[in-house]
């Protein structure tokens, strides 16, 4: 199938070619992963590709040759005809294009951009040519917010029922409890209160990684005190202080980096290995080198069984979980964006006495107010 016309088909090269190009590498339109339709000067389909026929269910045999508007019948989605809105062959001649929007055609939804080739600027149109793509990739995104959202109710309704529950029993039944009891009560009240904060705290992140706007504050950081910090968090929260081994190896470059999304990163990465790995957890500070210069590297293993190798390309994806331990699936998801978003990059295989091993690299970078 060709795009040309039959006088363009024999006339020389098409135009942006060259006399070579027949011994070259040649694309032909049903070669092509999207669908592509073009109408000439008078609005009249000579060009249907194969992909175009798929996405669109209407044969090309069916297409070619007639005008456009009968072969593609576009609607916007409030039912409007798409050509006769939009007036490709009529209207302002500056136009040079429709950009990508969503279209129904008989029922379905697809995606579909127009470039308009004129000849010279602002001449008449000869080319029309529309790029059509289905919306199965939008449909997979959509699922993915839906999951996200799924998540995240069935995480809160556990906590925000427990807080329910305690207040109030405790407004009802104030004078019958002691006060070791209310203690109780309040402390489950506490940390129930924290685990929902921290949901909608990861909620805002994924927000904001997804949409490019997640900021870093740079500041002048102690890797190695905060590595020693969260331990000692895992330690006062129960954990055995013979679980955690700290090795800092050699002088470390100065580090400019967001406090509190480092301590995202190491409260993350930490409790992943105490909950889903065995054995003694291993976190070692080096320096390292970047593109940029300097930067500090943060290796955390375990002794766990470690990550399948068919997973290991999923570990820093959504609700990616290495067990049924659980946990939302995202706090992965959440790391990898905040290394990025501090122009670093992390790393998982296996470690050498088997388990997990997670390594991210910090670029020494600038303070925010020099930046």
């Amino acid at each position: 199938m060709d795009a040309r016309t039959p006088d363009e088909a024999g006339g020389g090269p098409p135009a942006g070619g060259s006399e070579r190009a027949a011994d070259g590498p040649v694309v032909t339109p049903d070669e092509l992963p999207d669908g592509l339709v073009v109408a000439d000067a008078d609005a009249t389909v000579i060009c249907f590709n194969a992909a175009a026929a798929q996405i669109t269910g209407i044969p090309a045999a069916d297409a070619l040759g007639r005008p456009l508007d009968e072969a593609l019948p576009l609607q916007d989605m409030e039912g409007r005809r798409w050509w006769r809105l939009t007036d490709p062959y009529g209207g302002l001649a500056i136009r040079r294009g429709q950009p990508e929007r969503n279209l129904l055609l008989g029922g379905r939804e697809v995606l579909v951009s127009a470039r308009y080739l004129r000849d010279g600027r602002g001449g008449p149109l000869r080319r029309l040519v529309v790029s059509l793509r289905g919306t199965e990739a939008r449909r997979r995104t959509e699922v993915s917010h839906a999951e996200l959202i799924a998540t995240v109710a069935h995480e809160l309704r556990s906590p925000l029922t427990s807080v329910k529950g305690f207040t109030a029993t405790l407004l009802r039944k104030w004078e019958r409890f002691t006060d070791d009891q209310k203690r109780l009560m309040l402390e489950t009240v506490d940390a129930d209160a924290h685990r929902v904060t921290r949901l909608i705290a990861e909620l805002l992140d994924i927000s904001r990684i997804d949409s490019g706007r997640l900021e870093v504050r740079r500041q002048r950081i102690d890797m190695v005190a905060a590595v020693r910090r969260h331990v000692q968090a895992q330690i006062t929260a129960g954990r055995a202080p013979g679980r955690f081994m700290i090795r800092v190896c050699g002088a470390l470059p100065d580090l400019w980096a967001d406090p509190d999304k480092v301590d995202q990163v190491l409260s993350n990465l930490l409790e992943n290995a105490v909950r889903h790995g065995e054995g003694t957890v291993t976190i070692e500070v080096t320096a390292a080198t970047v593109t940029s210069g300097e930067g500090t590297a943060v290796t955390v293993s375990d002794e766990g069984a470690g990550i399948p190798e068919e997973s290991m390309g999923r570990v820093f994806t959504r609700f990616w979980r290495g067990s049924k331990r659980g946990g939302t699936g995202l706090g992965l998801y959440i790391v990898k964006g905040i290394v990025e978003a501090h122009g670093g990059a992390i790393t998982v295989g296996r470690a050498p006495a088997g388990g997990a091993e997670f390594r991210f690299v910090l670029p020494a970078a600038t303070p925010a107010f020099m930046a």
